[in-house]
C-alpha cells in the first residue's frame, strides 16, 4: 500500500512546477496548486517560490485528509487514489459526487446497501456503503468502481473543453497526467 507522502510524490510528479499560462482559467499555479488555493491557505509569497513543503502540505490537507479520502484509502487503496486525482483536478466535492452516484448506480436495485444522499460529502454512510459495494463485488467491483470514478472524470473533462474552447489546449494533458493507480 502507499503511503499519503507516496500518494503526493505522485499528484506533484504529475502536476509539475510553475506555469502561468493565460489560457488557463485556475490562472498561476506551481505544483499544480492555485494562487487562490495557495492564498486561502496563507500563501503569500510568489507563486513561483511556492516551497514543495507548503504544497504537499495543501495537498495533505485539502485534498486527502478534509474530504476523508484517507479513510477510502483504508478501505481500497485504489477508490482512494482515484478519488485523490479527481479531487486535485475538479475539487474533493466533484470526486466524491462521483464516487456516491456511482455507488448508487451499481446499487443491484438498493438492495444491497443504503442508498446515498449524493451531497459531495463523505460520512459513515457512504464509507459503509464502499465497504458493502467491495465485499459484495470484490476485485471485479473495485475495477468496475474505479473504471466509473474515471469516466465521469473524463466526462467532465470533455464538457470543459466543449464548453470552454480554450481548454483544448489542456485536454491531452488532462488525460494524460494522472497519478497512477499502484
Amino acid at each position: 500500500m502507499l503511503s499519503i507522502d507516496q500518494i503526493i510524490d505522485e499528484v506533484l510528479q504529475a502536476e509539475g512546477g510553475y506555469v502561468n499560462d493565460p489560457a488557463d482559467a485556475g490562472g498561476e499555479t506551481n505544483y499544480g496548486i492555485t494562487v487562490a488555493v495557495a492564498r486561502a491557505y496563507g500563501y503569500t509569497g510568489a507563486m513561483r517560490d511556492l516551497p514543495v513543503s507548503v504544497a504537499r502540505a495543501i495537498y495533505s490537507n485539502r485534498y486527502i485528509t478534509t474530504p476523508g479520502f484517507d479513510r477510502v484509502l483504508q478501505i481500497n487503496e485504489a477508490v482512494g487514489i482515484e478519488l485523490i486525482d479527481t479531487g486535485v483536478n475538479m475539487g474533493p466535492s466533484q470526486a466524491s459526487e462521483f464516487l456516491q452516484r456511482w455507488l448508487n448506480a451499481l446499487n443491484d436495485t438498493g438492495s444491497r446497501y443504503q442508498t446515498l444522499f449524493v451531497d459531495g460529502r463523505l460520512g459513515p454512510i457512504t464509507y459503509a456503503a464502499l465497504e458493502a459495494y467491495l465485499k459484495w463485488r470484490g476485485r471485479d467491483g473495485q475495477t468496475v468502481l474505479v473504471r466509473g470514478l474515471n469516466s465521469s472524470q473524463g466526462d467532465k473533462y470533455l464538457r470543459l473543453t466543449e464548453s470552454r474552447p480554450a481548454n483544448k489546449k489542456f485536454l491531452f494533458g488532462w488525460m494524460l497526467n494522472r497519478v497512477r493507480i499502484a
